[in-house]
């Protein structure tokens, strides 16, 4: 979802940045791009092992994080319009579509609100829910389990390099999109496109995929 349906990976950065500055971490580009597709509570866990702050707690500084995200995204209206003809096009292929994304399940409902897409996935997963976040496989194996289907007949569609691990791991064909600027580290992916307004019929040529079934993150 964030960086596919929604360019709210800057959102992301600005928001982490100013939160853990609040509690006397200053956080670098790279340590943002490297915490990219992570669950916030594992990207807040990992910073308080390493400079530990008493008060406020972890839970706090992660639900300040998610809060002031959405708010970012409802404000600033940072809805991709180029995904939507993407899922347009999958529907019309009579695929089955799966929104496996990192973020809470608050912050997911929220985006696919504004974007008017409520209604567009079959089945919508939060990473929270599972014993294990991204780069784990848990989420997008929990999307191939509910949409019926195995995981290797299942196409991700990812911005993030730990995005692109989990997906791999879980057995998919992944189609990286990285649309925050950083095109490092993308290798993992079976196809890179520059935008998801390249997503058609030459994705399948290009994986060496036959469609089957869909799965979308964030």
């Amino acid at each position: 979802m964030d960086g596919v349906l929604v360019d709210s990976e800057p959102i992301w950065r600005a928001v982490e940045r100013e939160v853990f500055a609040g509690v006397g971490i200053e956080v670098t580009d790279e340590d943002l791009f490297e915490t990219m597709g992570v669950r916030v509570a594992d990207v807040v866990e990992r910073w308080h092992r390493r400079k530990p702050w008493d008060r406020p707690s972890r839970e706090e500084v992660a639900r300040s994080i998610v809060e002031r995200v959405a708010h970012a995204i409802e404000r600033e209206g940072a809805f991709n319009r180029e995904a939507t003809p993407a899922i347009d096009y999958v529907d019309g292929l009579g695929l089955r579509l799966a929104l496996a994304s990192s973020s809470p399940m608050r912050l997911i409902q929220k985006v696919l609100s504004i974007g008017g897409l409520v209604d567009r996935f079959e089945v919508v997963l939060s990473a929270e829910d599972e014993e294990r976040g991204k780069p784990d496989p848990a989420v997008y194996l929990s999307a191939a389990r509910k949409l019926g289907v195995q995981p290797e007949r299942c196409l991700a569609v990812e911005d993030s390099i730990n995005g692109v691990r989990s997906a791999k791991a879980a057995g998919m064909v992944c189609v990286a999109v990285p649309v925050s600027g950083v095109t490092d580290g993308f290798e993992g992916a079976d196809l890179v496109l520059g935008s998801i307004a390249e997503f058609d019929d030459r994705i399948w040529a290009s994986t060496g995929t036959v469609p089957a079934a869909a799965s979308s993150d964030g």
